[in-house]
């Protein structure tokens, strides 16, 4: 019961920061069973299985918070889980150790893109910057790769689908979490097939794992999802970069054997500059919102109609100036 309890809160925490930043699910929850002493090769099939409750109840969180727009959500999970499935059947066993540094590389420097860019870009810009939805020869490939590399190499379907949308600029950042989030079920159930074809019996050995974290995910669900909606854009996109930047820089530090003290100093530094852009992403977005009402009340005035006063108005900027005026 107490192994149960634990891997509930590892769930309930995993949770919260995949739903709120459209990532990092498997990365946290796949951390937080190491630390308390599960062996890496358990952790990582376990929170790809457990996936499909959590990803399930996020994506209906998210659909009934209005976060979801259901046709990427098809174009992008679809090709997706076929990438996930093959990576958790066919490929999986390939060492990809020689490829993460470089995909670590490409995403650390769109974690530090998105910082840079929605901590200094104006809050209401981007909240009224919506575009149409992505094509499909967009979201295929797009999908596919991120499936591939979340089910191949033990996570990333966040990290490579989330940043990469949110860099169009063509959605708000809450629009894109939630519709990832919700493709995130079809990605899980297609690796968790694949895995348990090629597990076997093994996957027995993982059920008080997975029943942890399903039901801690679940119950996070829609309280991130409520977050999202609720977080400003430009606090969301900075702490997406944020999380990118730093989870990153360990693969990074690990792949290059960087180690002790400037390992820490690193994580220290960009902890400390990723919470500070965040907050000041925060200050901008509460400053811009204090005046909305002043720059949306700006409107056209047609110069052929004659200007109308409301009763009782006594303005004198709306005096016409052909009335007679009474002489005493």
């Amino acid at each position: 019961m107490i192994k149960l309890l634990v891997f509930t809160l590892v769930g309930i925490g995993a949770q919260i920061v995949d739903g709120t930043l459209g990532m990092a699910f498997g990365v946290t929850a796949t951390t937080l069973l190491v630390l308390t002493g599960t062996g890496a090769a358990h952790a990582s099939a376990a929170v790809h299985f457990a996936e499909v409750a959590t990803t399930l109840a996020s994506g209906i969180s998210h659909w009934r918070f209005g976060n979801v727009d259901w046709k990427v959500v098809l174009r992008l999970g679809v090709p997706g889980g076929i990438g996930a499935f093959l990576g958790a059947t066919v490929l999986s066993r390939i060492s990809t150790e020689a490829a993460e540094p470089v995909t670590a590389g490409i995403l650390l420097a769109i974690g530090i893109f998105l910082i840079a860019r929605f901590s200094s870009r104006p809050p209401l810009e981007l909240a009224a910057s919506e575009k149409s939805a992505h094509s499909a020869k967009f979201l295929t490939p797009l999908g596919l790769f991120g499936g591939f590399i979340d089910a191949s190499g033990g996570g990333g379907w966040g990290p490579v689908t989330t940043s990469t949308l949110l860099t169009t600029g063509r959605a708000e950042p809450r629009r894109v979490i939630g519709t990832v989030s919700a493709s995130e079920f079809i990605v899980s159930a297609a690796a968790s097939v694949g895995f348990l074809l090629g597990l076997g019996s093994d996957f027995f050995d993982n059920l008080l794992i997975i029943a942890g974290l399903a039901l801690g995910g679940v119950l996070a669900a829609p309280l991130a999802a409520w977050l999202v909606s609720r977080v400003a854009p430009a606090v969301l996109g900075t702490g997406v970069g944020g999380v990118l930047v730093l989870t990153n820089a360990r693969t990074l530090f690990k792949a290059f054997d960087i180690e002790g003290a400037p390992r820490t100093i690193s994580y220290v530094v960009i902890a400390v500059v990723a919470i500070a852009l965040t907050v000041y992403a925060w200050q901008k977005s509460r400053a811009a919102k204090a005046g909305e009402p002043v720059a949306v009340a700006e409107k056209p005035v047609d110069a052929t109609e004659p200007a109308q006063s409301e009763p009782g108005s006594q303005g004198t900027d709306e005096i016409d100036a052909s009335a007679e005026v009474p002489v005493r």
